[in-house]
Order: C-alpha cells, then sequence, then structure tokens
C-alpha cells in the first residue's frame, strides 16, 4: 500500500473515531429541560417523550468498542502500516518478528507441522526402526532454514542439502513397509500428486504411470526423493526445422522399429526404407541422450525407446508429432511446500507402488549436458 492510502486510512479511521466519539459525549452530556412529570413536553399519537439515560449495558458496549479499536491500533499496524508495525510479535522460523498476516500464518503452520513432525517421529519412525533418520532431519531442516535466510549462501550449502536428503534414501526403504507410513503416504499423495498422476498413480498421457518399473530419472528410494524435493524439467525440442518433414517421418519409423511389438499393431508395416534412413538420423542427432543403444539415459531423463511404454502415445503419428513440435514436461519441487517429512511418506509410498518384481530397465547412468530426448517428464 502506498504512502497516500496508508495516511488516508489512518485519517480516516482517527476522523471517524472522533466524530463518533464526540457525539457520544454531547449526547450524555446534554440535559433537555423537562416538565414537572419527567417529560419534555413533546407528546406523538398519545405517546409522550421523557427523558431517559442510556441504559449501561449499552454505554459499556459502546465505550468498550472504542477502548478495543484504540488498543487495535497498538497492538497491529494499523496506523500509518510501512512506519507503526504494532507491538504485537509472533515466532516464525525461530525468531521473534512483527505481526501480519503473513508471518501469523507462516506461525501457525510451523506450530502445526511441530505437532505433524512429532507424532511422525514416535508413531512413525520409531516402529519404521527408522529413528536414526531424525538426526539427519534436523540438520537438513536447519541447512534449508539457512539456505533461506542468507543473501549469499555458502557455495556448497546446496551440495550439503542434497548429500543429507541422499542419506534418507534408507530410511525411506524402511517406511515403504511400515503399514501406518504408508496410509499417511497414500493421503499425501491423493491431495497433492492424483490431480496429475490419476488416484490409482497410473498416469495419464504426458503424466507417468508409477505403479510400473519403468523410470525416467530413477525409482531407487534416492532419485525418488530427489524428485520430490528438486522437481523436474523435462525438455524435448522441436526437430522438424533441423532435419525437415522427410527426417521426421524416418526418425519416427526408426524409433518404432526398436519398441517391442513395433510400438503399436495399429501402426501396421514399417517401411524399411525409412527404418534405415531414420537410423543415420537417430545416431547422429538422438543417441547423444538416449544412448547408442536407445535404452535411454537416467541423468538426462531420456526415456527407454526399446520398450512397449509410451508417455505420449505410440502410435505413428504422435512419434512424428514429438519429433516435429518436441514435449515439455515439468515434475514440480515440493520441498517448500510439504517439507522433509512428508516427502519421505511420499517418497515411500510411491516407492511401494512399483513393481519391482518386473525386469528392471536398463538405462545408461553416463551423465550428458544437453536433453534432447523424444519423450520426457518425471517419473
Amino acid at each position: 500500500m502506498t504512502f497516500f492510502w496508508s495516511s488516508w486510512i489512518t485519517i480516516l479511521s482517527f476522523g471517524c473515531w472522533l466524530f463518533i466519539l464526540g457525539v457520544l459525549l454531547m449526547v450524555l452530556k446534554f440535559k433537555p429541560e423537562v416538565e414537572e412529570d419527567g417529560t419534555t413536553g413533546h407528546e406523538y399519537d398519545g405517546i409522550r417523550e421523557y427523558d431517559k439515560p442510556l441504559p449501561k449495558w449499552w454505554l459499556v458496549i459502546f465505550f468498550g468498542s472504542i477502548v478495543w479499536g484504540v488498543a487495535y491500533w497498538v497492538f497491529f499496524p494499523a496506523m500509518f502500516p510501512k512506519s507503526w508495525e504494532g507491538i504485537t510479535t509472533v515466532e516464525v522460523d525461530g525468531e521473534t518478528v512483527p505481526w501480519t498476516s503473513h508471518n501469523e500464518l507462516n506461525s501457525e503452520l510451523e506450530s502445526n507441522n511441530k505437532v505433524f513432525t512429532d507424532n511422525f517421529e514416535q508413531n512413525i519412525l520409531a516402529k519404521a526402526d527408522a529413528s536414526g533418520a531424525t538426526k539427519t532431519l534436523a540438520s537438513l531442516s536447519e541447512m534449508q532454514a539457512t539456505l533461506r535466510r542468507s543473501e549469499t549462501p555458502p557455495a556448497d550449502l546446496q551440495t550439503k542439502i542434497d548429500e543429507a536428503t541422499a542419506e534418507l534414501a534408507p530410511y525411506v526403504e524402511k517406511l515403504a513397509e511400515n503399514p501406518n507410513a504408508l496410509k499417511v503416504g497414500s493421503r499425501l499423495f491423493l491431495q497433492n500428486c492424483s490431480v496429475c498422476h490419476g488416484s490409482n498413480a497410473k498416469g495419464a498421457t504426458g503424466y507417468p504411470n508409477l505403479t510400473d518399473n519403468d523410470w525416467i530419472y530413477g525409482g531407487e528410494a534416492t532419485n525418488i526423493l530427489t524428485t520430490l524435493h528438486k522437481g523436474r524439467v523435462g525438455g524435448m525440442p522441436a526437430w522438424r526445422d533441423q532435419i525437415g518433414e522427410d527426417g521426421v517421418r524416418a526418425a519416427s519409423e526408426y524409433v518404432l522399429s526398436l519398441s517391442e511389438n513395433n510400438g503399436s499393431k495399429s501402426n501396421g508395416e514399417l517401411d524399411k526404407t525409412l527404418v534405415t534412413q531414420g537410423a543415420a538420423i537417430f545416431s547422429q542427432q538422438c543417441a547423444l541422450c538416449h544412448g547408442k543403444d536407445a535404452k535411454g539415459m537416467i541423468s538426462a531423463g531420456a526415456p527407454n525407446l526399446t520398450d512397449n511404454i509410451w508417455l505420449y502415445g505410440g502410435d505413428r503419428e504422435t512419434v512424428r508429432n514429438t519429433l516435429r513440435y518436441g514435449r515439455a514436461g515439468v515434475m514440480p519441487q515440493w520441498e517448500t511446500k510439504l517439507g522433509n517429512e512428508r516427502i519421505m511418506l511420499l517418497a515411500a509410498y510411491v516407492y511401494s507402488l512399483s513393481d519391482r518384481a518386473a525386469k528392471p530397465v536398463q538405462a545408461s547412468t553416463a551423465t550428458t549436458p544437453k536433453a534432447k530426448v523424444v519423450e520426457t517428464v518425471s517419473n
């Protein structure tokens, strides 16, 4: 709010307060002349007007509201808010700060979160034989708070945060075997993740299925924790301008030839000439991320193209559109929204959903600075 509007509201409030107080005092002080019978001499339809004092309970409420208004101005930033912060304070992030609606909300969230974390440590971690995570969680929260508050945090602070997050992975695996942890994790999933991945976690077009054993960024507890904490941003660039429409058709035909069952029975017979041409294009343009064997790279978020699992669809025209126009997949970060404890429970639930009895995906782990991906979004 600008200084002008802040001043205008403050002056208007004081003016109204003084006007009401003045009228009330004037009414109380004014004593009209009355007749011997106590009336003012006025009569309306046979009803005589008396001069009686205002009820005491009414006056108490009236003056009390005025006193309450003055007290509010003192305790809260109601007078020139940018100049007067009020004397009320709240605790936020371990510090005493002036009251604002924003600070009060954060204080209440911290208070509620304290109840949750205490219950998490006593009734979930302890019973899952994962109490060792408590120390790591405390250290992680402290480092995250330092990162938020500091304008110039230490250069290695984020690395230490990532390392502490990875240390929670063994405890996530233990929580994945605990019924109470999974019950809370399933509620968190339904509240926050089901809108994209579905209530059954089987995903939809553009949103990965979390119940199979196909993972773009890796399905181990460490990978899932990283995905939930930091989010993922997948990018498949558009290739039509670089390789032309003929190149798109050839590369698509080769990609379909790699897939089990040729991607989809609806694709019919593959054009062997296009497959041969597409193989050369793939080797030059796509193998950088997807690997020479097309089994993908977890580090680049490049999916395996040799199975029959498709994020956006495996029919011929969909694959062509992917190459023509590219794809963009975003998995939001949940670190600041859920906190470390809830992310552990959510990660445990997602970890428990995966079909780990299935044949693991053979994906390269080589690092790649660029992400030229046919289909990529966090799984």
